[in-house]
């Protein structure tokens, strides 16, 4: 871990403690001298390296996405020929394409199986309720649900607690640098699958597409590193993708991959992940996830056609594409811009209020999760009852409405699916809220958006609807099974978007399903924040380009009204579970403060000699867990001038560079400096790209502890430094665009005495939380900014 956490306090003495007393009572913004620092520190900056992956407490460390500019590396780009740089784009280019491949097919297998699975048990239903066997259909269809939810439940808890939840968080901080463990694994890819086909066709109020980002990141990750952990193929040109950066870039495309497959919406595929979940961006980044959403979108294309031609058992006949909206006829008028604000008011306000509400329940769950497997287990089966008594049950309530002649499908329908489920109804008629609870949750979606169906649902039914997959919305997620929250959100947006345009009537000439479109793409933007790849998405998916303008407007103000109150419900996630994640903004309090005073808060930074004794070596090694020394050599002649003695930075060498000479015997019998050719001979740079070999792996003996290390050939030669005098705010902007994973501070001044390196700044220093532990009077500052 690269975070400083073996920092030692300073005692503090009574005068000590009576300045810093003097300080608090002390406005930070009435300090008359400019050259005395704003704030005084009282404890020493520290940070948890703890954090929930998943639903798993795992040791956090952060990716090396910065090129290593050491001498192997120089002679390894310098000796690679035209061919060898061809073949490492055209090897880019294939694992994009196995990427919107294998994440095609896997996303139809998911699509497949859940329709199957849920169409088979609501054919039972039929049959249930046509002989009129209600309570046995009720515990039937309750019974089948809980075996399912307990097969995905049993597989997160047990086997790969990391597959539970959407997975989005945590590729959003891989992203940024911050390394997820076991969140790519090949079990947790196969749990994902499953327990996702479980999940869903158990009807709890959550869907596939969290979950296939979350796969098309699984396959792209396995993909570039050669397969699983332990059976990891060794061929030649994989030693390419051996590093970070490769893997961020190859992830990215699975994650775009993902969101196609579960929209059917390439180009809103690209725009999620450049817009939600990508830190780094860059052109040929963009073509080549572009290129794997298209791979999706031809494999999803051929299965489509082969189910319409029945082969596909009871797939539904909206095929693969979820939310097929394509006959709403768009027409409105500039009065109808006013309802259009009101929804998207609405769905600012709901959307935050969800963020705030869903907040509070996860902390109440992760009480819970901490008792132990067991409890996991039960809350998630307590959902799963919940869930399936109301959907069965509250039709009940539902008065029967007769069958109108000038409906467009066939009324009423006993089948799996259908917009008119007869249900409990005599025959010509049929039951509304059935038609929206006992179905998938893709069919609901399709019945609610369903165009030119003014009088097909009722007040109460709809009011229904929402306050049930409201409350369903927010005890759902967060239950150990593999989930996502587009669904939920969409099933909440678009109940409220009809049960707006039934209380308006005449007074608008938007169609109702419009409305419902239009309400859920406004709980999107108010929970998720997220404008134009959902504008993308529900443009792609309407096909109907007259819907772009109202589309845009309701978004705009939806996100605007939401980021009035709180963060997005994927930031309050990340921030629940603790994972360092470095926002694009910093706050402002943070220019008043420097990152000379951050380092002050530490303890000072461990420095190592280019040629360095072994045993120094070890000893820091073991008694440390920074992950990279600053080197620094003394009494160095100036080249180009007749001065000696000054003080060089060399620059920095890892952690695991350290542990990887040590175990390969890299010692000298004399204090010298190494020939290029020696190094070449003893080391390759796919063996200084390995992260695994712990210190405690690698036996020293005694006689070689008194040896020498040359470690000029391993070090970084370029690594980013700032100055001493540089803001907190300036430098995290910097850590984050760069993709750093530590940044060397220099001295303001040079003279003799004066140390090279200030100190090192990681990711955990960064962190607004940690700074605030640190100078309390930020906090002060931070509400007086507010209240201008």
């Amino acid at each position: 871990m690269e975070d400083d956490s073996n920092h030692f306090s300073k005692p503090e003495t009574p005068n000590t403690m009576k300045a810093e007393a003097e300080v608090e009572e002390r406005d930070p913004e009435s300090n008359s001298s400019l050259s005395e620092p704003l704030l005084k520190r009282n404890r020493t900056l520290s940070s948890n390296p703890l954090a929930l992956v998943g639903a798993t407490v795992s040791h956090i460390e952060s990716l090396d996405y910065e090129i290593n500019e050491n001498d192997l590396f120089k002679h390894d780009w310098r000796s690679r020929s035209k061919v060898q740089v061809l073949q490492y784009i055209f090897l880019k280019w294939t694992l994009a394409f196995l990427v919107g491949l294998l994440t095609g097919l896997i996303a139809t297998l998911i699509n497949l199986a859940i329709e199957n699975i849920a169409g088979y048990k609501f054919l039972a239903i039929v049959g249930f309720i046509k002989e009129e066997r209600y309570l046995s259909g009720l515990v039937f269809f309750t019974g089948v649900n809980f075996v399912l939810t307990l097969v995905a439940a049993v597989l997160c808890v047990c086997f790969a607690p990391t597959a539970a939840g959407p997975g989005i968080p945590e590729i959003k901080a891989y992203l940024n640098g911050v390394d997820t463990p076991d969140m790519f694994g090949a079990t947790t890819l196969l749990v994902k699958i499953v327990g996702s086909i479980g999940a869903v066709s158990a009807g709890l109020d959550l869907g596939k597409e969290g979950p296939l980002v979350h796969i098309g990141s699984c396959i792209a990750s396995l993909l570039g590193q050669g397969g699983p952990d332990n059976y990891r193929l060794k061929w030649r040109w994989l030693r390419y993708f051996n590093n970070d950066r490769d893997r961020r870039d190859i992830i990215t495309a699975g994650c775009s991959s993902g969101v196609c497959a579960a929209f059917r919406s390439p180009v809103g595929g690209v725009l999620f992940a450049l817009e939600e979940v990508a830190t780094w961006w860059r052109s040929a980044l963009l073509w080549r996830t572009f290129f794997s959403t298209a791979v999706v979108v031809v494999v999803l294309r051929t299965f489509i056609e082969i189910c319409n031609s029945g082969n596909c058992g009871l797939f539904g006949t909206g095929g693969l594409i979820i939310f097929d909206v394509s006959d709403v006829k768009v027409s409105y008028q500039a009065m109808d811009i006013i309802p259009v604000i009101i929804i998207g008011i609405i769905g600012g306000l709901l959307g935050s209020l969800y963020n705030h509400l869903l907040h509070k329940i996860l902390r109440i769950y992760n009480l819970i999760n901490q008792k132990g497997k067991l409890h996991k287990l039960l809350l998630a089966l307590s959902v799963s009852l919940f869930t399936s008594v109301c959907q069965y049950c509250l039709p009940f309530l539902a008065q029967c409405k007769a069958c109108d002649p000038s409906f467009p499908e066939v009324c009423p329908t006993n089948d799996r699916s259908g917009n008119f489920k007869q249900f409990n109804c005599p025959d010509g008629y049929y039951n509304d809220l059935a038609t929206l609870l006992l179905t998938t949750n893709d069919d609901a979606v399709r019945n609610i958006f369903s165009s030119n169906t003014p009088s097909e649902f009722q007040y109460t039914s709809i009011l229904i609807f929402f306050a049930l997959y409201c409350i369903l919305g927010l005890i759902t997620f967060g239950i150990a099974v593999p989930s996502g929250l587009f669904l939920p959100i969409i099933l909440m947006g678009s109940g409220y978007g009809r049960l707006l345009s039934m209380l308006l009537g005449s007074y608008t000439n938007l169609d109702q399903g419009l409305y419902a479109v239009l309400g859920a793409a406004s709980l999107m933007a108010g929970s998720m924040r997220m404008t134009v790849s959902v504008c993308v998405i529900f443009l792609e998916l309407t096909n109907n380009l007259l819907l772009l303008p109202i589309t845009m407007i309701v978004l705009l103000i939806a996100k605007t009204v939401g980021d009035s109150f709180n963060p997005s419900i994927y930031e309050i996630v990340l921030e629940l579970k603790g994972l360092p994640f470095l926002d694009a903004n910093p706050e402002p309090w943070m220019r008043n403060l420097t990152v000379g005073e951050l380092a002050n808060a530490k303890s000072p930074a461990v420095t190592l000699s280019g040629v360095e004794k072994v045993s120094r070596i070890v000893d820091v090694l073991k008694n440390t867990t920074h992950n990279a020394f600053p080197i620094v050599d003394q009494d160095v002649p100036v080249p180009g001038t007749v001065i000696t003695g000054a003080t060089e930075l060399h620059g920095l060498i890892l952690r695991a560079h350290l542990v990887q000479a040590l175990k390969k015997k890299w010692f000298l019998a004399e204090k010298r400096r190494t020939n290029d050719w020696e190094v070449q001979k003893k080391f390759n740079w796919v063996e200084l790209s390995e992260r695994e070999l712990k210190i405690e792996q690698v036996a020293v003996a005694h006689d070689e502890m008194e040896m020498y290390m040359d470690l000029h050939p391993l070090t970084n030669t370029t690594p980013y430094t700032v100055v001493e005098s540089m803001s907190v705010a300036k430098a995290m902007v910097l850590f984050r665009q760069v993709g750093l994973r530590h940044m060397l501070i220099v001295p303001k001044y040079q003279g003799a005495g004066v140390p090279a390196v200030v100190g090192i700044l990681t990711r955990q220093d960064l962190r607004a939380y940690n700074i605030l532990t640190v100078f309390p009077h930020l906090a002060t500052h931070k509400v007086q900014q507010k209240h201008k």
